[in-house]
């Protein structure tokens, strides 16, 4: 699925149209808890709040290009497989090759891996 994303016509032409989130106005709703915050997130050197993952990989190259230090990354906690006490061993490369696109774009949160890649197959079938 990967080769086939990093590699497709169609997707990369619709991410480069997909607008970039932004809060419209403030709000007094509570942030429902059962819910994971997966739009923005915390820089884990520094403690930066409110990235997106774009501005989180930017901040990061900028910042922190030389830090050793192992660290988990907050997008991967964030995801339903995601392991929030795996620390990466180079955290800037794994934030170039494995963050180059929003998960939101292409992840159905809804259903398990298998029926993803089910789907995804389906899909690629179909436009044959």
């Amino acid at each position: 699925m990967r080769v086939h994303v990093s590699s497709c016509l169609k997707v990369q032409e619709q991410m480069a149209n997909c607008p970039k989130f932004v809060p419209v106005v403030p709000t007094s709703q509570p942030i429902p808890s059962n819910v994971p915050n997966r739009s923005t997130f915390a820089c884990p050197y520094c403690g930066a709040r409110n990235l997106d993952q774009q501005e989180l990989v930017k901040h990061c190259v900028e910042s922190h290009r030389s830090d050793p230090n192992r660290v988990v990354c907050p997008i991967c906690s964030a995801m339903p497989w995601g392991d929030p006490s795996y620390k990466s061993a180079n955290f800037l490369q794994h934030l170039l090759h494995r963050h180059k696109f929003s998960y939101d774009t292409f992840v159905d949160y809804s259903i398990d891996e298998e029926a993803a890649f089910q789907a995804a197959l389906a899909l690629s079938l179909s436009e044959n």
